[in-house]
């Protein structure tokens, strides 16, 4: 595992990436648009979610469309980059890996997500390997479509709507309960 920084990018540097544990994590497996994992990194960003990149990458971290994609908000990204699918998966061992997949069978807002949870998405024209989601079919989740005529979400649009539904249901796991109000006669 390597924490890359090259020109301000990503790692650790804001002091509100440090300061709060995230919940959730995200990883994009090969991801080759440099805008899809800007706009990804941005969302990151936003909901204070660390970030993984799993090599190899169809563009340099130091791309300028990935930098305009994700503006001024890398320096608040947590940003770990991954040599190979193999090496990510050692490094979250003993985690509950999620794998998001138009090929999958259960849908992702009927599932139960949990603190912890890492969100998995694989390459735009890719996805994830057949081998990893049939040897976790029971964790591989899809985004149901209405249309025939689409083959999938932008990777930027399902990391966004994966993340907020997971971040709903944990919110509802995590808040405390209101003491009911005692009724005096």
């Amino acid at each position: 595992m390597s924490s890359r920084d090259a020109s301000g990018f990503g790692g650790t540097k804001g002091p509100s990436v440090q300061a709060i544990q995230a919940p959730l994590e995200v990883a994009l497996v090969e991801p080759e648009i440099p805008p899809n994992t800007g706009n990804v990194a941005r969302t990151c960003a936003a909901v204070h979610v660390p970030l993984h990149l799993v090599e190899p990458l169809g563009f340099r971290l130091t791309d300028r469309y990935l930098k305009r994609a994700g503006l001024d908000y890398w320096p608040y990204v947590n940003v770990t980059v991954h040599r190979s699918l193999q090496h990510f998966l050692r490094h979250m061992e003993g985690r509950r890996l999620l794998f998001f997949s138009k090929k999958a069978s259960l849908d992702y807002d009927a599932f139960v997500y949990m603190p912890g949870d890492c969100l998995v998405f694989g390459s735009e024209t890719q996805g994830l390997p057949a081998w990893l989601l049939e040897a976790h079919a029971d964790r591989a989740l899809r985004i149901p479509m209405d249309s025939a005529h689409v083959r999938s979400l932008n990777l930027a649009t399902a990391v966004g709507i994966a993340l907020f539904e997971a971040r709903r249901q944990i919110k509802g796991q995590l808040a405390p309960s209101r003491p009911q109000a005692a009724l005096s006669l």
